[in-house]
C-alpha cells in the first residue's frame, strides 16, 4: 500500500472510492457525466442537486447510475423546500452517500437520510458547529474554506484545518475543501489528520465536463486573483458570499440584492423566500455561464485554485496528476 493510501484509508472506507477525493457540487457542471467519470476513475463523485425538483433529481441519479460504475453520492441543500422528498428519492434509488450542505441540517432530516442506510457528510464552517453535527451522528464532515468557489465562509482552508482537524479528525473523518489545486497540498492536509480531500475548481475543464467551452476558456485564462467574493449590501439581509470571477454578472448580483432587500422591506416577502430568491438567482446566473457559455453576464463561480487550471484534460489525467504529486510530496518529506 502507497502512502497517500494508508493515509486515505478512513476516506476510502467510508466512501468506497479508490482514493478519498471528492468532487465538489457545482450546480450545472457535477452533473451525470463529470460525476460518473470521476467516480469511475478512482475519485467520488456528487450531483449537485441545488434548486433541482424531485423530479428532475429522480431522473439525474438514475440517468449517473447508468454510466457509473463506482459509488458516487449526491449534495442536497438543507433549506431546500423539498428536502424530504429529495431525500426520499436518494432512498428510492439507494444513494449511499448524502452530502448536506448550507447551514445546519433541519430536524428529522439526518435520521430520514440514515434510515435509509446511507452516510451523510455534511460541512463544518467552525469547530463549535464541527462539534455539534458529529454529536447529532453524522458519518463524516467537510471542512471548506474561503478560497473555495461558490458559496463561502468568512475562514481561509488553511486555519479551519489548524483548528478543526486536531480536535475532530479522530472522531469522524473530514475532508478538507477550498483552494486545494495540486497534490502537494493533499498531502499537507493528509499529514495534519484529514482523511481526504475535496476539489471542484480542478475539475470544471475536465473533457467529460459539460460546461460551456466559453466558461472552460474563461477558467484557463483566469488567475488566482480573478476569482473575487461578493459583496453583502445589506446586513439584513444573510446573504452567504459567493466566490467567482468578475464580471457584468458581479455587478448584477449587487442589484439583486438591492431588489430582495426592497421587498423585504416592503413586507413582500419573508426571510427564507428572501433567500431563496438568492438562490434561484445564482441557479440562474450559473446555468446561463455554464450551459449557455454567456460569460459576460453568467456567474463564474470559481475557486482561488483556478489559476492552477492551465488546460482540457481527462478527469482521469487530473486524478492520476493529484495522486502522483501528493506520492511525491509525501515520499519526500519521509
Amino acid at each position: 500500500m502507497t502512502k497517500i493510501n494508508d493515509l486515505m484509508a478512513r476516506g476510502t472506507a467510508l466512501l468506497g472510492s479508490e482514493y478519498a477525493i471528492l468532487c465538489g457540487a457545482m450546480s450545472w457542471v457535477s452533473e451525470r457525466n463529470l460525476v460518473s467519470a470521476i467516480s469511475n476513475a478512482g475519485g467520488f463523485g456528487v450531483i449537485a442537486c441545488g434548486a433541482m425538483t424531485p423530479e428532475l433529481l429522480d431522473a439525474e441519479i438514475a440517468a449517473t447510475k447508468a454510466l457509473a460504475t463506482k459509488p458516487f453520492g449526491v449534495n442536497l441543500i438543507t433549506m431546500h423546500p423539498q428536502l424530504f422528498d429529495l431525500v426520499d428519492i436518494c432512498a428510492k434509488h439507494g444513494v449511499g452517500h448524502v452530502v448536506l450542505a448550507g447551514g445546519l441540517p433541519p430536524k428529522g432530516s439526518l435520521e430520514a437520510i440514515k434510515a435509509s442506510g446511507a452516510k451523510v457528510i455534511c460541512f463544518a464552517p467552525t469547530l463549535a458547529m464541527g462539534k455539534k453535527l458529529v454529536r447529532s451522528g453524522v458519518d463524516a464532515l467537510v471542512i471548506e474554506g474561503m478560497e473555495a468557489g461558490g458559496h463561502i465562509g468568512p475562514v481561509s482552508t488553511s486555519v479551519l484545518a489548524q483548528e478543526i482537524l486536531p480536535t475532530l479528525a479522530d472522531e469522524v473523518p473530514v475532508f478538507v475543501a477550498g483552494g486545494i489545486g495540486r497534490g502537494e497540498a493533499i498531502a499537507g492536509y493528509l499529514e495534519m489528520g484529514a482523511s481526504g480531500v475535496q476539489l471542484g475548481t480542478r475539475f470544471v475543464c475536465a473533457t467529460e465536463s459539460i460546461a460551456h467551452p466559453n466558461f472552460k476558456k474563461a477558467f484557463i485564462r483566469a488567475s488566482a486573483r480573478d476569482a473575487v467574493a461578493s459583496v453583502q449590501i445589506d446586513p439584513r439581509l444573510p446573504v452567504i458570499p459567493v466566490r467567482a470571477l468578475k464580471n457584468a454578472g458581479t455587478e448584477e448580483f449587487t442589484a439583486k440584492q438591492r431588489e430582495v432587500a426592497n421587498l423585504l422591506d416592503g413586507g413582500n416577502v419573508d426571510m427564507i423566500e428572501a433567500q431563496l430568491q438568492i438562490e434561484h438567482y445564482w441557479a440562474g446566473a450559473l446555468r446561463r455561464a455554464v450551459i449557455d457559455g454567456d460569460v459576460e453576464n453568467g456567474s463564474l463561480m470559481a475557486g482561488q485554485s483556478v489559476g492552477m487550471v492551465t488546460s482540457e484534460e481527462s478527469v482521469g489525467e487530473i486524478i492520476a496528476s493529484l495522486v502522483q504529486q501528493a506520492e511525491a510530496a509525501l515520499h519526500t518529506r519521509g
